[in-house]
């Protein structure tokens, strides 16, 4: 991951010269270097989709498709877009806002689940072979309530073991190796 510098070197990608001089004076406005998309980039912001692989974690302003780190509103201000492009080159992701629901509503079968800050440190425990007994330790907690988290953790991943839920975990981006 790029060590955060107070100016970051973002790429301003657009559809068209108008977009891209707007985008890129509020890139300045907001303090950082504007640069080519070859350079070593932070970031990117743009307008339009952009083709796989791209080199660094990508802003865009409004809707486009495509796996993009951060999603912003075309009227985003200076500094929502300062934000957003730290937050991205920080391994953040950005959601426009008003964009997460505050409804419940059941999630779907391809959803990631929610878990505690513990049950992702038990997760990382399995991921590094230790024992129940072991991740007690290192956790600070007792046997028996690793053994709690690892029972939530087999329920919410749908799990079956140990190493299905490090291996869930793992392609989830939960945990890393």
């Amino acid at each position: 991951m790029n060590r955060l510098r107070s100016r970051l070197r973002i790429a301003v990608v657009t559809s068209d010269e108008t977009t891209r001089s707007r985008l890129a004076e509020l890139v300045a406005l907001s303090g950082h270097d504007v640069v080519e998309f070859n350079a070593g980039l932070d970031a990117i912001l743009t307008d339009e989709a952009i083709d796989d692989p791209i080199p660094a974690p990508a802003v865009a302003i409004g809707w486009v498709e495509g796996d993009i780190a951060g999603r912003l509103p075309p009227d985003a201000t200076a500094q929502q877009i300062d934000a957003a492009l730290r937050a991205v080159a920080a391994g953040l992701i950005v959601h426009e806002p008003g964009s997460q629901s505050r409804a419940f509503r059941p999630l779907a079968e391809d959803a990631w689940p929610i878990l505690t800050p513990r049950e992702i440190q038990v997760l990382a425990a399995l991921r590094d072979g230790l024992s129940n007994k072991a991740a007690a330790r290192r956790l600070g907690i007792s046997p028996h309530t690793v053994k709690f988290h690892i029972e939530s953790l087999f329920k919410k991943l749908g799990a079956a073991s140990r190493s299905e839920a490090v291996a869930k975990g793992l392609k989830r981006q939960i945990v890393e190796i």
